[in-house]
């Protein structure tokens, strides 16, 4: 599919070079393996790594001061967003908008894996549990 949303002479860099950073090392065991603050790179975007093969578990009850979006890369969660549930799965992502508080947990069988973008160059979370 040939995609073509803007001229790509409108854009100008703005001298930030390429940058690399660990996410996860994959010895680790747990369900938080790593994360990276978007100041690392830097950029504006803050990404977590999590999973658990435990139906049932999850993290606390939380919240942030900004948006959080989670993309579902194995299993199955239930997610709690302020007064709302939702269900989903591998290759669907959820929207945690700021302020909402929210959790998940793994609905089974098996593990889930998940990638969650904050939307903010540094992790601020406030545990409500």
């Amino acid at each position: 599919m040939a995609r073509h949303d803007f001229d790509p002479d409108t854009v100008v860099p703005d001298g930030r070079p390429p940058a690399k950073a660990r996410l996860f090392d994959g010895a680790l065991t747990g369900p938080y393996r790593g994360s990276v603050n978007g100041e690392t790179l830097p950029t504006q975007v803050t990404i977590l790594t999590y999973g658990n093969d435990e139906p049932g578990t999850g993290p606390v009850l939380h919240v942030h001061p900004y948006d959080e979006v989670f993309v579902i890369q194995e299993g199955r969660a239930r997610f709690f967003v302020g007064d709302q549930v939702i269900d989903a799965e591998a290759g669907e992502i959820v929207l945690g908008p700021a302020a909402l508080p929210h959790r998940f947990i793994n609905l089974g069988p098996g593990r889930l894996q998940t990638l969650d973008i904050h939307l903010s160059p540094k992790w601020i979370q406030t545990n409500l549990e």
